[in-house]
């Protein structure tokens, strides 16, 4: 095993040991300890990305992005692509996908979600192992939507806990923060 996968793996151990009832993390170390190259994009069975559920200095707001291709309200986030510092990626996408600048990410896995890429193109049909990374923005909160979303908006946390319209893992998340912060 490549020694830059440890300290995911170190990590995911640590989530799933927090989140006993949360089984799809042994799916994401499995990935990291058997796969040849978890984190690049052309593994076309499925490959690592990082994402930022990017709260509000107040922690009170999440930032959500309407996205272009999918046409659903999402965190910001994205591929790895062969960086296997996951907290890193997380940073990074936040940082292109909303303009941001001053963002703080804490130091925990804060959830994972393995999900079906449908196939679009020359693509084909793949998994999604999404390491997600609570992201806080210390600086100003003023956004540019850029080419990968449609609009951004900061939305109540309890809102996007209770919305029955977004995605389970952006309630979950939603809920997760809520216990939290509680």
């Amino acid at each position: 095993m490549n020694a830059p996968r440890q300290p995911l793996i170190d990590a995911l151990d640590r989530y799933a040991a927090r989140w006993p009832d949360e089984g799809a993390v042994r799916h994401f170390t499995t990935w990291a300890r058997e796969e040849a190259l978890p984190f690049h994009r052309e593994t076309q069975q499925g490959h690592f990305t990082a994402s930022a559920w990017l709260v509000s200095a107040d922690g009170e707001r999440a930032l959500l992005m309407l996205h272009r291709k999918l046409g659903r309200w999402l965190q910001p986030g994205g591929h790895a692509d062969g960086d296997a510092d996951l907290q890193g990626v997380a940073l990074r996408e936040a940082e292109e996908e909303t303009g941001l600048t001053g963002l703080e990410v804490l130091p925990d896995i804060f959830d994972v979600d393995r999900h079906v890429i449908p196939a679009r193109g020359s693509e084909p049909e793949h998994w999604h192992y999404d390491v997600r990374y609570a992201v806080v923005a210390r600086g100003s909160e003023h956004f540019i939507v850029n080419e990968e979303s449609l609009e951004l908006a900061w939305r109540p946390v309890d809102e996007i806990a209770a919305d029955p319209a977004l995605d389970a893992s952006l309630r979950r998340m939603a809920a997760k923060w809520l216990s939290r912060s509680r």
